[in-house]
């Protein structure tokens, strides 16, 4: 089997949650570990410095923007992604899979790989497994993850099938085409909404060999308990001795579930993304900022939490920076937002290694006031 970059430390004895490290050239990850979603080599509205203050350990950028704008070969020039954003600590990328997935009406896709059109100016580019891996090893990032073909919901068996043998023959080409560098390439498992074929291309990915292994193709439009239900089938049947990272998931919820069964590594834009729509992630469940009953309210916006937002500003501040749509408001909220999500999944790692994951798991939906998912 393939060498693993993951270190296990401890394991739940009441569920499959597990603590670990996930060694790179530019440091060691403690997982279970959330990375927060820097796609055009930024994470908006916060600085490098705001990241590390709030609890980031790795962070993500993108394929398929940086290979659109500015390009891979300017970003290496500057001697890659880390140093041309200022961001030391370990950075994945994705393939750029998911974002011509998106926007399927600029894209057309072959065996060959992805023909598409830029979403800026309609110019004609092309991106293969090949050029994937060849982009990713330009920009420098400690994670590469192969290309892949998601999986819309709903999609018939037929679909799937064809999608997901797609996946596995690009799979095989990028790790063909991988230098020795250092950096982790990643395999990801598609689909769709069939067991069956998850598990299949859990089996075809661990042959091929990869050094962590990704389930791609959820949080695409499917109902939640469907996804839980994909997440249980398929992660237990990822190698043991590797990373296991779901991508673009998701929810306080999804990563507390997420952890429950076994997995190591997410992200997702919702912390950010919400933040500059003013919505705030706490202790006690979701807040809207806008809502008028903040107008005068002096109080933080957690009072369990001890981020830069909360150490400094009320309430009734950062509703009125909301309001009038001050930039600041953006970056307050996105400190708030990223640290949350970072303390929480600090919070499940020194559970773990207490062994009292499941205690931890349901204080999580009794402050919330929400049932557990069976």
């Amino acid at each position: 089997m393939t060498s693993s970059p993951f270190t296990l430390l401890h394991s739940s004895s009441e569920c499959a949650a597990r603590a670990g490290e996930v060694t790179t050239l530019h440091g060691t990850i403690k997982t279970p570990v959330f990375m927060p979603v820097g796609t055009q080599a930024t994470v908006k509205s916060m600085t490098p410095e705001n990241l590390s203050q709030a609890g980031a350990q790795i962070i993500l950028g993108n394929t398929y923007h940086l290979f659109i704008r500015p390009g891979h070969e300017l970003i290496a020039s500057f001697g890659g992604l880390h140093n041309f954003m200022n961001w030391q600590g370990p950075i994945l990328t994705d393939s750029g899979g998911f974002q011509i997935f998106s926007l399927q009406e600029l894209a057309k896709i072959t065996e060959e790989g992805a023909a598409f059109r830029s979403h800026l100016d309609g110019r004609k580019l092309f991106l293969s497994p090949e050029d994937a891996v060849r982009v990713q090893e330009a920009l420098g990032s400690d994670i590469m993850m192969a290309l892949d073909t998601c999986i819309p919901y709903p999609a018939s068996r037929e679909e799937a099938i064809r999608a997901t043998a797609l996946t596995r023959r690009w799979a095989k080409r990028c790790r063909d085409a991988q230098k020795e560098t250092g950096q982790h390439l990643f395999g990801i498992v598609q689909g769709g909404m069939y067991p069956d074929l998850r598990r299949e291309a859990i089996e075809q990915l661990v042959e091929i060999g990869f050094p962590g292994y990704a389930l791609g193709g959820l949080s695409v439009g499917e109902p939640k308990e469907l996804m839980y239900e994909m997440l249980e089938a398929s992660v237990s049947y990822l190698p043991a001795a590797h990373p296991k990272y779901l991508m673009g998931v998701g929810t306080p919820e999804d990563l507390v579930e997420g952890v429950y069964h076994g997995v190591d590594m997410f992200d997702c834009v919702m912390p950010t993304r919400n933040a500059r729509n003013g919505m705030l992630f706490t202790s006690q469940g979701r807040l809207v900022i806008k809502n008028s009953s903040y107008r005068d309210d002096p109080r933080p916006l957690d009072e369990q939490c001890d981020c830069y937002t909360c150490r400094h500003y009320s309430r009734a501040y950062l509703r009125h920076l909301f309001q009038c749509r001050e930039i600041l408001a953006y970056q307050l909220n996105s400190i708030h937002n990223i640290h949350y999500y970072c303390s929480l999944m600090a919070a499940m790692r020194e559970a773990i290694v207490e062994d009292r994951f499941t205690a931890f798991r349901q204080t999580f939906y009794q402050q919330r006031d929400i049932p557990a998912p069976s």
